[in-house]
């Protein structure tokens, strides 16, 4: 019997591997914060567009946060639930609805900043400003190696 040289895989000796722990530990201290105040992560593209713009179609809202239609229609539809958005028919075509932000949105922006705020500067501790735009370059260079467009 032949002895066959064994390669161990040492996922932990990847930056990839950090970069996903990072990111799942991130999401998670974020949708902790959130959650109290009917927010999570997945909203924030449509709260910051809505916010920014003020009132878009279902259609504007799904191409500024990159993602498809129907995912866009159930994020919606969460949101409706949560107290997040509205919906106003469009007065020419009777399958468009523009959406808009509640007061109750509105009134916990600034608080859902501040408590993504937190979480980034606890994340951030210890890293100097030199660092802090070392790994934005690096990131940056992941994300564009990756990103089909490119590749």
């Amino acid at each position: 019997m032949k002895n066959k040289a064994t390669t161990q895989w040492a996922p932990d000796t990847l930056s990839t591997f950090w970069i996903n722990q990072a990111s799942r530990l991130l999401m998670k201290h974020f949708e902790q914060r959130l959650r109290p105040l009917d927010f999570g992560m997945a909203y924030l593209p449509v709260v910051i567009a809505l916010d920014e713009q003020g009132e878009l179609l279902q259609k504007q809202l799904a191409e500024y946060a990159n993602v498809e239609q129907p995912t866009m229609a159930s994020l919606l539809v969460r949101m409706e639930r949560d107290g997040l958005v509205v919906r106003r028919p469009h007065p020419d075509d009777r399958r468009a609805s523009y959406i808009s932000l509640t007061s109750k949105a509105k009134n916990h922006l600034p608080r859902v900043k501040e408590q993504l705020s937190e979480v980034v500067a606890q994340a951030s501790q210890g890293i100097s400003a030199q660092e802090h735009d070392q790994l934005i370059s690096l990131l940056g260079r992941i994300i564009n190696n990756l990103d089909i467009k490119n590749g």
